[in-house]
């Protein structure tokens, strides 16, 4: 923004001129006193403390700056004298006749204005009113004070002719200072100023009665106003004084809108009689060879107008007001620009209307974004550098001109500071995130065009979306790095060139620097708001064009320094056509450096990307810097990693099966190829080593240049072991598209994943001994290969390899052999301790350590309780870490797993894990121990796990049914005195309706499982014995035939258990029942079947039985 005027730029507020605040002597002189007869130790006057922290205050309010979005009733503070004099309205006193018809010493029709006769406005007008001209002027004046005199005694009476001198004195100062007050309220009357005063006083004035009668009488006799006008102040706390600043400013706030409305008011009244007398009035006749001054145009008064009402308008705080004037004002200075004859190009006025029309566009663009309209405010300063390129043209200012794109470039910088600031405030910037069509929108189907809502949704142009200020400092840096370019080229032409306008001033710029400056600039900003890779790399890319502008001013260093940090991130990308055009700058960095050892580096990586335009001149400098020099020091090794950049070789290394068993052997083959494009038989190749992970043995292969170079050589290894390298001689001077095949075979003892790690190509020359790494399976992006099996020589043909992990292999152990068998018989009994016998036979030839876990899943079967136990561990879920011990070849073990379950019948599930690893002591059977194997005992330990699951079906021993019968005699009922009804014998279903009958039958039946055999219980009835009529307690009695000869005691005791669980109490079984009565209480017993538990079941009725009433 250097570039412009700040009186221009910056964001307008209200003017306060602040006098009486100089220096502390000065504003604090107290009033004479008499000498006391001894001095008091000196204390700092209160006053004078004061003044200087109303000074830092005032000076602590944000003063003009370019950014102010957020204003509020605040002023912008000069601090001035108290005889300060404001501007005169016009040259001549007002006094003079001519007074009327004289103009402003700023207008155009003044001959001494800066701007006669055609100016349109000058800064000086902005100035005028921000640092000569407030709308309130606020005055500080300490107000008389008499001496405090002390009384000698409390009774005397008050001294009159002392208390008469003190009024008189009062009163006289008092009309002193209304004289002074009175002197600063005419001259600012005239200019239409609020005038307010501060009045110093000590509190015990505050506590005075006169000051209230003094009060009245300065402002009666300086003609203050009475609202806003009279304040009284008295030193306060840091806090409050703070507090007095914000109230004085709200208090001023609307006078100060008042005076600059009377502006625009005034302003507006000149621009409508001009509008109206604005018929054209031709010039009058002047005598010819006479110059004469061009008048300023109505088109040019419409501007002025329009500028300075905007400009009050943005005084006053509305923002929307000075947005329409200053659109008015550009629109018109657009026309303006449209013909030369109006402002003809490169003179004064047209350079002053350029600046103009720059910082109406700025404030334009600033308004907008006060609204968060970010659209609209970079569309019209697109529209700004539009029509001014079309201007430029017409202008002769053109593309080929340095002043064309210095103005391009200063827009685009103007623009990113006002971001910028911006940015520190409260302007946020948009995400131009992807939108998304609505579903249900309408699409067109063959090929009819789509609505403009849903063009809309496609996509979004760039240059319509607001950036980041980052962007457009890259802009600015790329513009001027064109203003450089035709400069230099507008330098080496003709001395005609050279003399055009602005060319002398050209020389003095220093391009380069400002350059650096901007896409610095942008470089940090880039990295503040990039939230994704993609602007991190092209944050990339502006760190290039820093590297390329500090390679154009000799700074070296800092250009290497910068390339190898952008190298990094894309070696590490794989942007090969992003690294690529680097190389050449990079590498003319550090021939100017004279660096040997990084130029050696980078002319190998560079062989590895190519040299598209020339190919083998790489090569040939390469040898010829190695011939031509010699390494710092002889002894070192100079490796040049290009494990993350374009290999110089293709290779490839293919194992034949993804995976094998320890011990067993496995093929590969390592392909070394040359790129069909280059040409590298002069590069001076000593040996190439493969090296393999797990500590393998290399591959080292030296060059023969006695052997035959054939398109495909194929290198038989034979077996891969061994403490030493296996070492071949190949012939290394590759010719485009030849190729070396490796081929052998390896086996490990141990498992694990087998790669080739890496491959080191070694060049010597001279003393240069240099390691290239490169990747095991890497290729040129231009001759990306396919992995393939070379499965003849004679014709060359080759199997392609279609699976992921073609370049490892993985060594896995042999599966343990463990058999796993579980012995139960189905279904589990409730209440029954149910056991399952697990069984493990160990038929490998290793000794294994086995640990068993075992899991009983949670049952959905509502009111089911289970556990189990298992190796004296007992829990409702998980057991964990059952050992068995150490398992040797051939020998089982056995243990058993207890499963109880009751509440519900159900399906049980339990899941088994069997967890197996090697012991040392097996594997160190017929070998002594190494010292790595007992180091960590977790390192030979190869774990496996077999999983089973159990489901086991649970039923309950006894089913149980009940059928109740309800029976109704039809007898007459006995009479109401029959006393045989209270009789024991008597039977309420044999009188009348005397009741139900309450004979009822219960079957029991159970169907088990135990040791193969199934057994049945024979079913029997339960019956009531009898008892009378209203006894509380019914008692049943059942017999239960078990059949003894189908059962066991397993089943004997889950029978037992089942019916305690049933039944409340056991009795003793009594003596079978005789053969007479009901059906199956007496049915005889077989020969070889016995009773089982007689048992009684005695239930407690909550109530007796109702007694039947009568003719229910």
């Amino acid at each position: 923004m250097n570039s412009y005027p700040v009186e221009l730029l910056a964001q307008l507020c209200p003017v306060m001129f602040v006098a009486g605040l100089g220096l502390a002597s000065q504003i604090s002189q107290s009033p004479p006193q008499s000498p006391p007869p001894h001095p008091p130790p000196k204390i700092q006057d209160p006053f004078a403390l004061l003044v200087s922290r109303l000074r830092d205050t005032l000076h602590s309010q944000l003063p003009s700056s370019i950014w102010a979005q957020q204003r509020t009733r605040s002023f912008q503070m000069v601090l001035v004298e108290k005889n300060i004099r404001f501007p005169p309205r016009k040259l001549v006193p007002p006094e003079d006749p001519s007074y009327s018809s004289a103009h402003s010493p700023l207008s155009p029709l003044t001959p001494s204005s800066p701007l006669y006769p055609d100016g349109l406005i000058a800064p000086i007008w902005i100035r005028k009113h921000t640092a000569f001209l407030p709308s309130v002027f606020v005055l500080f004046l300490r107000m008389f004070e008499a001496p405090n005199i002390t009384q000698r005694s409390p009774l005397d009476p008050p001294d009159a002719d002392h208390e008469r001198d003190r009024v008189e004195e009062e009163r006289k100062k008092d009309s002193e200072l209304s004289a002074e007050i009175a002197q600063r309220k005419k001259s600012t009357s005239e200019r239409n100023i609020k005038l307010t005063v501060v009045l110093l006083a000590s509190r015990r004035m505050l506590d005075d009665p006169s000051l209230d009668g003094r009060l009245s009488y300065i402002r009666r006799q300086s003609g203050l106003d009475s609202r806003a006008a009279l304040f009284v102040l008295s030193p306060v706390s840091p806090a409050e004084l703070d507090e007095f600043v914000r109230s004085l400013q709200d208090a001023l706030y609307e006078p100060a809108v008042e005076y600059y409305t009377s502006h625009s008011k005034r302003v507006r009244r000149k621009r409508n009689r001009h509008s109206q007398a604005s018929s054209y009035n031709p010039p009058p006749l002047i005598p010819v060879g006479v110059a004469s001054p061009r008048p300023l145009r109505p088109e040019g008064w419409t501007v002025r107008y329009e500028y300075k009402m905007a400009c009050f308008a943005e005084f006053r705080g509305e923002d929307e007001v000075a947005l329409k004037h200053y659109q008015d004002a550009y629109t018109t200075l657009m026309i303006m620009f449209g013909s030369t004859a109006i402002l003809p190009p490169r003179t004064k006025r047209w350079a002053e209307a350029k600046v103009l029309a720059d910082t109406i566009n700025f404030k334009i663009t600033k308004l907008y974004l006060y609204n968060n309209e970010h659209a609209l405010a970079l569309s019209h300063h697109n529209l700004h550098m539009r029509r001014f390129a079309d201007f430029s043209r017409g202008w002769g200012i053109g593309e080929e001109t340095f002043e064309y794109w210095s103005w391009m470039a200063r827009q685009h910088r103007v623009l990113a500071e006002l971001l910028e600031q911006g940015s520190r405030f409260a302007l946020t910037f948009p995400t131009h995130a992807p939108l998304t069509r609505a579903s249900g929108a309408p699409v067109g189907l063959g090929g009819a065009p789509l609505d403009m809502d849903s063009v809309r949704t496609l996509g979004l142009n760039p240059s319509h979306a607001l950036q980041h200020p980052g962007h457009y400092y890259y802009m600015a840096a790329r513009c001027t790095e064109a203003r450089r370019e035709r400069f230099l080229a507008n330098e080496g032409a003709s001395q005609g060139t050279n003399a055009a306008p602005g060319f002398a001033n050209e020389k003095k710029v220093d391009h380069l620097t400002i350059v650096l400056e901007l896409y610095t600039k942008s470089y940090e900003l880039f990295k503040k708001y990039s939230s994704t890779a993609s602007q991190g790399r092209l944050t990339l890319w502006i760190a290039y064009r820093i590297a390329n502008t500090y390679h154009q001013s000799g700074k070296f260093e800092l250009a290497i320094r910068f390339f190898e940090r952008i190298a990094k991130t894309y070696r590490r990308e794989k942007w090969s056509a992003m690294l690529r055009p680097l190389f050449p700058t990079w590498y003319a960095c550090v021939k100017r450096l004279g660096d040997v050892e990084l130029t050696v580096k980078l002319l190998v990586e560079m062989i590895g990307y190519g040299d598209i335009d020339d190919p083998g001149t790489l090569e040939d400098d390469l040898m010829a810097l190695l011939k031509s020099s010699v390494p710092c020091s002889t002894d070192d090794v100079l490796v040049v990693d290009l494990t993350e950049s374009e290999p110089i070789l293709n290779t490839s290394v293919v194992f034949w099966r993804p995976d094998v068993r320890v011990g067993e052997e496995v093929a590969f083959q390592i392909s070394l190829a040359a790129p069909s494009d280059v040409t590298l038989s002069t590069l001076p190749i000593h040996s190439i080593s493969i090296l393999f992970s797990e500590g393998y043995t290399p591959i080292i292969i030296h060059h023969d240049a006695s052997t035959h170079s054939e398109l495909v050589q194929l290198v038989p290894l034979g077996q891969i072991g061994g403490e030493k390298p296996v070492e071949v001689g190949v012939h290394l001077r590759w010719r485009p598209g030849d190729q070396i095949i490796l081929t052998g075979t390896l086996s490990s003892d141990t498992p694990g994943v087998f790669s080739v790690s890496n491959i080191v190509m070694t060049l010597k020359e001279g003393s240069w001994t240099i390691e290239v790494l490169h990747e095991p399976c890497a290729s040129r992006e231009s001759s990306v290969t396919v992995p393939r099996w070379l499965s003849s020589l004679r014709p060359v043909s080759f199997i392609p390899v279609t699976r992921d992990n073609f370049s490892s292999v993985i060594v896995r152990h042999r599966p343990h052999q463990i058999s796993v068998s579980f012995l139960h018989h189905e279904p589990a009994l409730l209440d029954e301790a149910y056991p399952i016998v697990v069984e493990l036979t160990n038929t490998d030839d290793r000794a294994l350590d086995v640990v068993v876990d075992v899991l009983l899943q949670p049952t959905e079967v509502d009111a089911a309780v289970q556990f189990i136990t298992f190796d004296d561990q007992k829990s409702s879920g998980l057991i964990k870490g059952v050992q068995f011990g150490t398992v040797k070849p051939g020998v089982s073990v056995v243990k058993t797993l207890v499963l109880m379950s009751s509440g519900a019948p159900g399906d049980r599930t339990i899941d088994v894990s069997v967890q197996s690893s090697t012991s040392i002591a097996s594997q160190t059977l017929a070998r002594a121990p190494s010292p790595s194997e007992t180091l960590d005992d977790t390192q030979n330990h190869e774990r496996e796990e077999i999983l089973r699951t159990l489901l086991i079906p649970t039923s309950s021993a006894f089913v149980v049914r009940q059928d109740v019968t309800y029976q109704r005699c039809l007898e007459p009922p006995p009479a109401l005195a029959d006393l045989s009804v209270f009789e024991d014998e008597h039977w309420v279903g044999r009188v009348g309706w005397g009741g139900g009958g309450d004979d009822g039958s219960r079957v029991c039946g159970a169907v088990w499982g135990g040791g193969g055999e199934r057994g049945v219980a024979s079913s029997g009835e339960l019956e009531r014995e009898g008892g009378r009529y209203g006894t509380r307690k019914t008692a049943w009695r059942g017999y239960f035939l078990v059949d003894t000869c189908l059962t066991t005691p397993r089943i004997q005791d889950a029978i037992a258990r089942s019916v305690r669980r049933v039944l409340i109490d056991t009795h003793p079984a009594p003596a079978p029942p005789s053969a007479t009565g009901n059906a199956g209480r007496g049915a005889q017993r077989p020969p070889h079947c016995q009773p089982a538990h007689a048992c009684t079941d005695a239930f407690d009725d909550p109530k007796p039985p109702r007694e039947p009433v009568g003719g229910n």
